[in-house]
């Protein structure tokens, strides 16, 4: 879900970035954005997967894994628990759309602005996008 709405946020910003920097084949750079981002985001997930698997996987036992008829979910305890497991939480969460969202600046920088890349043109144009996201939303009064 969190992905779906930064994925959404990429395409317009590199759609804005794109008609600002005259680009030739805006949508092919459109798409190729979104892909990038879909793509890390899915190598991403796999790679917490992994984390989670070691994590989860050196625990093991009979409670860890269920019956595919069973109702419920297996026991989340142990590894997952206290202010680490938050952390850990909200990494898993969070990094996979963070990781595409750079992945997705870089072509962004690299292939349609041409800047040299350092952290403000990294993140050059965000605030443009949402301040013309928000002028879509209001209406005139006549």
């Amino acid at each position: 879900m969190i992905g779906g709405i930064v994925m959404i946020f990429v395409a317009l910003w590199i759609y804005q970035s794109a008609m600002r920097a005259k680009t030739s084949n805006v949508m092919m750079w459109v798409a190729i954005g979104a892909i990038v981002f879909f793509i890390v985001q899915l190598g991403f997930i796999d790679v917490n997967l992994y984390i989670m698997e070691a994590i989860k996987g050196s625990e093991g036992g009979s409670d860890y894994e269920r019956d595919l008829t069973s109702i419920g979910d297996r026991k989340n305890e142990g590894g997952f628990q206290g202010f680490g497991g938050v952390l850990l939480s909200v990494y898993m969460e969070l990094m996979p759309q963070i990781v595409g969202f750079l992945a997705a600046a870089l072509v962004r920088i690299k292939f349609i602005t041409k800047e040299p890349i350092t952290v403000g043109n990294l993140f050059s144009d965000l605030k443009e996008m949402f301040q013309s996201i928000k002028q879509s939303f209001k209406t005139s009064d006549k």
